[in-house]
Parts: C-alpha cells; structure tokens; sequence
C-alpha cells in the first residue's frame, strides 16, 4: 500500500506531518500515529526486522515475475518446432556447452523422395571450389576481393567452415572465371542477422564486369548480370541485365511470393544456378523457383565473376563446374561416366538429396537399356589415411547402388560396386578445385 510522497506502511519509515483544520481529526490521526509508529520504530532498530523485511520483498517480487510470467506463456500460442528459430551461429572453433546458445542442433537430411522433380544436372568439370578449409577462421578468405569486410567463422548448427559478411557490402572472386556457354554454380547459404537485429536477406550476383582488378559499383554493376537472393523477410526475387542501349529491352525482375519458398534466419539453404547458353536456372533446396529461357540472348554476354552482396549471411561449399553432361552418350559409346553431382558430407557415406537429378539420369539409362550392366566406384581427394579413404570411397559406392535400387527400382544384379580412395586422381591434390576433381563417382559399363 503506497501513501503520498512515496511513503509506505512496508517502508517502515514516518509518516510526513500535516496541518488539519480540525482539532478533532488531529487527534484522530496523533492516535493512529501512535498505534502503528511504535511497533514501526522498533523494528527500526532491530537489524534482525530489517533483514526480514528485504527477504520477504525479494520473494514477493521473484513470485510476481514468476506470476506474469506463467500468463505469459499462456497467452502465447504454442511453437510449431519447424518453425522455431535456431540461436545464432557464432565464430568460434570450439563453441562453450555451457552456453544455451551453443546447443548443437543437427542437421537434419530430407528423404530423397522429396527431390522426385529436382532435374538438376552439375556441369561435368569443376572449375572453381571453395570450402574455405584452407583459410583460417578470423581471417578474409584468400580466394575473394572485397569493398568492405568478411571473414571466416565456423557454426555451433553446421558443421565446416563459413564466409561471414554482414552490411552493404560485396566480395567477390578475386580471379576471373573462364564460363564456357553450359556451367552450373552452387553454393550453401544460411541467412542471419543483420545490422539491424533481424534477418536481412543476401544477394548474390553472376556477372560480367568491367574493373577486372576492382569493384563494379551500382544496382545494374559490370556489363551484364544475373542478380538473385532474399529479401530481408525471405521472400526469394531475381533480376536480370546487360547494361548499354544492346541490351534495354531485355531486363527481367521477377519475386516467388509464396510463403511455402521463403528463406528464414539460421537455416541452410543449398543454391543451385543452372546456366544453359541464354537459358538460366535457379533451384532453392529441392524446389526449382525460376526459370529463364532468354535470360541473355545477346551473344557478347559472357560472365566471368560471382560475389555475394548486401545483407547478411554464411556462405560456404561454392562449386562451379563447367560442361552440360550427355550421361547417355558416354556411357553407351564410351562405356564410362565421370560423375561430379553425386554428394556426401564430409567424411559420410550417406548419398544427399541434391544428388537426386544425378542419379535420376542413371537410371533413366539403365531403364532403357535393360541389358546393360554398371560398375558404380567410389573415389577420394588425398586428404586423410589412405585406408580410410579407401574404406570410405567404397562405402560410398554401396550407397549410389542402394539408392538406384532403393529409389529408382534398378534391379540390384545389374550393378557391382567397389572403391579406389585416393589411388586414382585425375588431378593434383594440391588445391581446393583440384581435390574435388578427385572426390567423384565413376560408372563403368560392364
């Protein structure tokens, strides 16, 4: 109970005087005084009250947070746990468990059914690839240019290494690329919070620029592009250009307003851009959201540059690879298939579901040639023991057989499976592009 001037009966301190116009009252109120001071004064004086008194206000009030609290969480309604926001990724190397935002949450892998209409193809050859495991965390990776800042981080959600960047910022490939007319790039990518406390979307950009040794600056930067990514609330857009009076009339912008494809904060997302002469293709996960046939019908648009660009995310597994694969000629005239779009996580054996255009090429040839028969041999980059490699690059080759089997209803006599680990490379493992020429699979026509 709180009185004028702040004072209170629980204060235990007296009460301010005043002036009455009555005698009567006066005395009324000299009485009460009385009555209620004495008792008052002595608990004043009695250090053992006062200590009473602070623990019984520390209770009352932990028992009202406690309260507000309990009703809170009834007004709420409850969390779906698809939809839970996961904590924040951190750069540490070894994240503390004693924190609750370090709680590893792991990283689920979708059934690969659910990639049934992914047609997703990767070029034949990789030409660029970046992991960052050559980099070390804190630093800006050595393969990239930047106007502003990056660096390295690794996550408490994902396992490997990240590129962090956050604010208007671009970093791009510090070289060139040398893009023939058929390539694909693919990249993972994690939104996260922003300059502002909130999700800020990304942007990611495939070009032709002008300053080959620096950055090309504006909205519609370098001669020509293909801009695509998330706005700060997920929504996925893409815009595409080619700047000077050629190329006017052939700007296209286009959104997926679809609550079902919109990006959310901390979580992975798996890119795929599918570039076939003027024809591009943009897959999100399992999903296939645009699809442009004259995206660049001049034939002087010839891209040589990605980066990454305003917003905030984690960038990481980047792989550009060039060439669009005729896996039915080369199996059936050359009686082999060199296969870059089969995929596992480091050091697993377990086939993702990105793999499922791959596979699905497979086994369209086995279906309709009944009486041919494949080897299916698993094959590693020099990284790590050469029996565990070897041991890992046929477990891997059992894996491709399961799922053709499994997923696409090959019959299991037909295929033979065995691995050579690192024995076989078709390049040197002295770089990143290098050791993934060397992590393949190999079908060989028996």
């Amino acid at each position: 109970m709180t009185l004028i001037k702040g004072t209170s009966f629980a204060s235990g301190l007296p009460f301010p005087k005043y002036t009455f116009m009555k005698r009567s009252a006066l005395y009324c109120l000299a009485a009460l005084a009385f009555l209620f001071t004495q008792p008052l004064a002595a608990q004043i004086l009695n250090p053992k009250k006062i200590l009473e008194r602070k623990a019984n206000r520390a209770i009352e009030k932990k028992t009202d947070q406690a309260i507000d609290s309990l009703f809170d969480k009834k007004e709420k309604p409850k969390e779906v746990p698809q939809k839970t926001e996961s904590p924040a990724p951190v750069p540490a190397e070894k994240p503390d468990p004693g924190k609750a935002a370090d709680v590893i949450k792991k990283d689920t892998l979708p059934g690969l059914q659910l990639y049934s209409k992914y047609d997703f193809v990767p070029g034949e050859r990789v030409v660029f690839f970046d992991d960052f495991s050559q980099d070390n965390v804190g630093d800006f990776p050595a393969l990239w240019n930047t106007n502003g800042s990056a660096e390295i981080v690794t996550s408490n959600l994902y396992p490997g290494r990240w590129m962090r960047y956050i604010g208007r910022t671009d970093i791009w490939t510090d070289s060139l690329l040398k893009l023939p007319e058929n390539y694909t790039i693919e990249f993972d990518v994690i939104p996260i919070k922003g300059e502002e406390d909130r999700m800020a979307g990304y942007g990611f950009r495939l070009m032709q620029c002008i300053n080959v040794r620096s950055w090309d600056g504006g909205s519609v930067p370098g001669k020509a592009g293909f801009n695509c990514g998330v706005e700060y609330f997920g929504r996925p857009y893409y815009r595409t250009y080619i700047n000077g009076e050629e190329g006017q009339d052939f700007g296209l912008t286009g959104f997926k307003d679809d609550h079902q494809y919109y990006q959310k904060e901390n979580q992975k997302y798996h890119i795929a851009v599918w570039v076939q002469k003027s024809r591009v293709r943009y897959y999100v996960d399992e999903n296939k959201l645009f699809d442009l046939p004259k995206a660049f019908p001049l034939t002087s648009v010839k891209m040589d540059r990605i980066r990454f660009e305003d917003g905030a995310a984690l960038v990481s597994n980047i792989r550009i690879a060039v060439g669009a694969p005729d896996m039915r000629n080369k199996l059936m005239t050359e009686g082999k298939i060199v296969s870059y779009g089969i995929y596992f996580d480091v050091n697993k054996d377990v086939v993702k579901p990105a793999s499922y255009g791959s596979l699905k090429e497979i086994a369209n040839i086995l279906n309709e040639n009944p009486e041919v028969k494949i080897k299916v041999i698993g094959h590693t980059d020099a990284d790590g023991a050469d029996a565990a490699n070897l041991d890992l690059s046929k477990r891997r080759a059992a894996a491709v057989k399961n799922e053709l089997v499994a997923s696409f209803g090959i019959d299991a006599s037909r295929i033979q499976t065995d691995g050579r680990g690192e024995a076989e490379p078709v390049a040197p493992n002295n770089s990143l592009a290098n050791k993934a020429l060397n992590r393949r699979v190999e079908f060989i026509k028996l």
